[in-house]
């Protein structure tokens, strides 16, 4: 049975905090940020501080969320119903200034995460309390659930040479922590400061993935249409450092990966020794953009059969090795640039790492290296449970 889960936005517009009431707000959201009747968080926080809400923000893909790659630059503008600003914060600077919150006193933020070291929304987040806590004002995150569950962290943390864009600090691939709790770790463990209130969930328990919370999903991004385009993406997100279609310009965008090379009987045929709680089904497709589109691509379409047992970032390591294994000649790592990084490969920087890579090309043993991250996640996992809302 599923439970009932009611997220920040509405326990915000239930009993609307007297700290918030004459003061000029702003909205951090996108098409996302939705309650459980899907009304966006704008129209209710204006019904709710009638006059108060004074300018709006959007992270990467708009604030209509419909752009549909990396580094494709979404505008500001007048809002149309509100008539007050949208700044996009994934457009000439990813960093909001001081002149877009001279329009506010608190900020208040509404975003759907993925639960994934590289989505750039978390990292916008961080952005926002930055400035914040340099200009004195206050932030308030409207909490909702990390859709691939709260109990369960997988791979290397990201080296701080290797920062960027989809990966600022020191967190594994999957870290298991909703939005209003990564950002009470990010303002307190690296000394932000800033005046942050989260407004939690209730009814969300840790264990839960988004197929137990009772909620209708609205896609975040154009690319992660569904849950279980989330419960995958911890790993296949790696294929973007790659010449290997990751889905992107079909109907199941990081779910399907492969390109026209590729010889699914071998690579299914050892890759099934390793790869467990998933099914590898083979499939053809052919992307109607992104890479390789118009050709037909031969790959897979990863059906996950137990969710808590999948390991998606090992998972998808062990098939971009074995890729390389099987197709040395055809295989290519990308070159940059890569979400504003023009000199490192994009591959190091999803990864966090130069030497991943290195494992995967010298066709080194991957259960070994997990093993190696397993100090670095209970260490991680002995931080970030300072910072849990729920139990």
């Amino acid at each position: 049975m599923k439970k009932k889960v009611v997220i920040g936005l509405e326990n915000l517009i239930t009993d609307p905090p007297e700290y918030l009431k004459g003061k000029r707000l702003g909205l951090l959201s996108n098409p996302a940020s939705v309650d459980k009747k899907f009304t966006h968080a704008s129209l209710l926080v204006h019904r709710v501080f009638p006059g108060q809400l004074t300018v709006l923000f959007s992270p990467q893909h708009g604030f209509y969320a419909e752009k549909q790659d990396n580094m494709i630059e979404s505008g500001h503008f007048m809002e149309p119903e509100l008539n007050i600003p949208v700044y996009s914060l994934y457009n000439d600077t990813r960093i909001p200034t001081k002149e877009m919150f001279d329009l506010l006193d608190v900020l208040i933020i509404d975003i759907q995460d993925v639960g994934t070291r590289v989505y750039t929304f978390i990292y916008t987040v961080s952005y926002c309390i930055e400035l914040a806590a340099r200009l004195d004002k206050k932030v308030v995150i409207l909490d909702r659930p990390n859709p691939i569950g709260g109990t369960q962290v997988e791979g290397n943390i990201l080296l701080k040479e290797y920062a960027s864009f989809v990966g600022r600090f020191p967190v594994p691939m999957r870290h298991g922590l909703t939005l209003g709790e990564i950002s009470r770790l990010f303002n307190r463990e690296f000394n932000i400061g800033c005046d942050l209130t989260v407004i939690p969930m209730t009814g969300w328990k840790r264990q839960m993935y988004w197929q137990d919370t009772g909620l209708a999903w609205v896609a975040p991004s154009p690319n992660l249409p569904t849950p279980q385009s989330c419960m995958v993406y911890p790993g296949q997100v790696i294929f973007e450092g790659t010449n290997i279609s990751e889905g992107r310009g079909t109907t199941l965008p990081f779910e399907q990966f492969g390109a026209p090379f590729l010889d699914t009987k071998k690579i299914k045929a050892q890759a099934d020794a390793f790869i467990k709680g998933a099914c590898l089904r083979p499939v053809n497709f052919e992307p109607t953009s992104g890479k390789w589109q118009g050709n037909v691509c031969k790959g897979f379409q990863i059906h996950i059969t137990q969710k808590q047992v999948y390991k998606p970032y090992f998972s998808s390591l062990l098939l971009l090795q074995l890729i390389i294994r099987h197709h040395k000649d055809d295989f290519k790592f990308k070159e940059p640039p890569y979400e504003y990084e023009f000199e490192k490969l994009p591959m190091d920087l999803i990864l966090g790492s130069k030497t991943i890579r290195k494992h995967l090309t010298q066709l080194n043993d991957l259960t070994i290296l997990s093993r190696q991250w397993q100090k670095e996640l209970d260490t991680f996992k002995a931080l970030s449970g300072k910072y849990y809302l729920y139990e």
